[in-house]
């Protein structure tokens, strides 16, 4: 194996981790209005997520950084192509953060709405745009010979990539209710459950019509063994899926929140083993295409990153293991004031 083959796999792994760890935040936030019939449910909601939410953005960032090392042809053509959608994510975080951290600086109801609204807009938006951009770089984007990005920003806009922004956004929003019927109790704990219920059918037919249309569209060029791999684990994606629905359905919450975590971590996977080895495709020509070969950096720069992350990497992981062990009990809201005596 290749280096920049390894480090494929590292920034698919990275991308797995991210989807898996920010898409029950995204989800959370998503729910907030819907859920959140008061202030202190909203709070109690808020309080899931407060103490991992900017531990989880990290991936994004390793994500990121990853790319730009060992793939700088890719980060740059794929950075210029998707500047808006990735800026439009990149603001939408930004507010998100902020609101986190304004929300509780006054105890006024107006001004707490108007940060709520925020968390909201600041989840629905990226869980949306990450399909879409995933989709269409599974689909290929229009490169020139110089590997410039030839379309606009209605390229972008197409049936495929439309269905995985769905898959997202119905995945995550399963992935945050699941989340919080694990991490809450009482009436917050069954609404959640019930929302969790609901919600299920959606990311069902959304996020396995997307990964079937993904492995037909790219299965009719032929197989290889990374097309079979491919279409196993975008099989284990479907069949953890229905597990997370069915153990949802069976009051098996933390059962449900890993099956749908596996189901989001090898539809990830899925994605990522159909575009192998390319890592950018061109619709205007397939030798325009950027791959794992032509877009990776120099060996010696791979060998570098290689030795600095076998040595930081499980540090990293450690200490965000130890973060969730620390909070990993529920949140309950605060406790109803005892009734005046003679009552």
């Amino acid at each position: 194996m290749h280096l920049s083959d390894l480090w494929f796999i590292a920034i698919a792994v990275l991308w797995a981790g991210y989807f898996v760890l920010e898409g029950f935040d995204f989800g959370v936030g998503i729910l907030l209005p819907f859920l959140g019939r008061d202030d202190t449910t909203r709070r109690v909601m808020i309080n899931t997520i407060g103490p991992v939410w900017d531990g989880n953005e990290v991936w994004l960032l390793t994500a990121g950084g990853a790319t730009f090392a060992a793939f700088p042809a890719w980060y740059a053509a794929m950075f210029s192509a998707f500047y808006l959608p990735l800026l439009l994510v990149l603001v939408a975080l930004i507010i998100r953060g902020v609101a986190f951290e304004y929300r509780g600086k006054r105890d006024n109801s107006n001004w707490k709405r108007g940060w709520d609204a925020a968390i909201f807009a600041g989840s629905l938006l990226p869980a949306i745009l990450w399909g879409v951009a995933f989709g269409n770089v599974l689909r290929g984007i229009p490169l020139d010979a110089a590997h410039n990005f030839t379309g606009n920003f209605f390229t972008f806009l197409n049936p495929y990539a439309l269905v995985g922004g769905l898959a997202t956004l119905t995945l995550f929003t399963l992935h945050g209710a699941l989340f919080l019927a694990l991490k809450t109790t009482s009436d917050l704990r069954r609404r959640a459950h019930r929302a969790a219920t609901a919600i299920a059918a959606i990311a069902v037919a959304a996020g396995c019509g997307f990964l079937a249309w993904t492995e037909a569209s790219h299965r009719a060029a032929g197989w290889s063994g990374t097309g079979i791999a491919s279409v196993a684990c975008a099989a284990l994606a479907a069949v953890a899926l229905i597990v997370a629905a069915l153990a949802n359905r069976a009051g098996r919450e933390g059962a449900a929140f890993a099956a749908n975590a596996t189901a989001i971590a090898a539809a990830t996977a899925a994605l990522f083993t159909a575009l192998y080895p390319n890592v950018l495709p061109s619709t205007v020509s397939a030798a325009y295409s950027l791959t794992t070969a032509n877009a990776a950096s120099a060996a010696k720069t791979l060998m570098v990153m290689t030795v600095v992350a076998i040595i930081f990497l499980p540090l990293v992981l450690a200490y965000q293991a130890w973060t969730y062990w620390v909070f990993r009990k529920r949140v309950t809201g605060p406790a109803a004031a005892p009734a005046p005596k003679g009552h």
